[in-house]
């Protein structure tokens, strides 16, 4: 039996379009039917494959990054109501309407809700976020990694690559390069490994030049607005540490 209260119940959303990264932006509103666990990217979908506006005009489909609707991926980070959030969880019954959806302001915007994270890949590539390992010969079994290592590292591991730290993060703006909290993670987490510890020296070398890990100014906004809950300001604080440790040694040596 339909509930008539819940068939009458509607969904307000009200969201920034901009056709090109050269295009003006514009707000346009939509009204969906409620339905029961609607989130965010389903109220996005139901636009997408029939963008029609809330009075009634027929418009252009609408563009957003999805993928994995599992809070994994990281393509589905938006602003939802102001705040960074992944749009795959974010359940429309906990949101005030109308719901505003715009796109991350810290990255250049391709389409509407889709934006460039390249800035945050090529800066893992800056700080060598990887284990390099030569497979062109069998180098038999790696390294045991102790039970407290495993511990600390696994929920580095988690990051997304969503960029809601970078968002949130005042350091992060037109003026500076700064790389953001989730790249400063990751050098901890490979400079932790065993065989990543070989680079270690590189990693941290690329966090103390510009942009690196001295324009950091300890806002905390980046572990408040992780959606996979890093310890992100423990990170930070980690590498701060080795950074000058390496600096200091590198002088004494040099």
């Amino acid at each position: 039996m339909s509930d008539k209260k819940s068939d009458k119940k509607k969904v307000i959303l009200r969201i920034k379009r901009q056709a090109g990264p050269s295009d003006s932006a514009h707000w346009e509103e939509f009204s969906l039917d409620w339905r029961p666990s609607m989130n965010v990217i389903i109220a996005l979908r139901d636009i997408a494959e029939n963008p029609v506006t809330r009075d009634g005009k027929k418009t252009t489909p609408l563009s957003y990054d999805s993928n994995c609707l599992e809070e994994i991926c990281g393509s589905c980070a938006m602003l939802i109501n102001g705040k960074a959030r992944m749009a795959c969880s974010a359940l429309i019954d906990d949101l005030e309407q109308p719901i505003r959806i715009e796109p991350l302001s810290k990255f250049p915007v391709v389409r509407d809700l889709a934006v460039d994270r390249q800035f945050m890949f090529e800066s893992l590539k800056r700080v060598k976020a990887w284990i390099p390992i030569d497979g062109t010969y069998d180098l038999g079994e790696g390294p045991r990694v102790s039970p407290e290592i495993q511990e600390k590292g696994y929920p580095l591991s988690n990051c997304i690559t969503c960029g809601s730290c970078l968002e949130v993060c005042p350091q992060v703006n037109e003026h500076s390069k700064f790389v953001g909290a989730a790249i400063i993670s990751q050098v901890r987490l490979f400079n932790m490994h065993p065989t990543g510890a070989m680079h270690a020296n590189e990693r941290l070398e690329a966090l103390m030049g510009p942009g690196g890990i001295a324009d950091c100014a300890n806002a905390q906004n980046c572990v408040e607005a992780c959606p996979k809950g890093i310890p992100l300001t423990e990170s930070i604080a980690q590498v701060n540490r080795e950074a000058w440790k390496h600096a200091l040694l590198g002088w004494l040596w040099g």
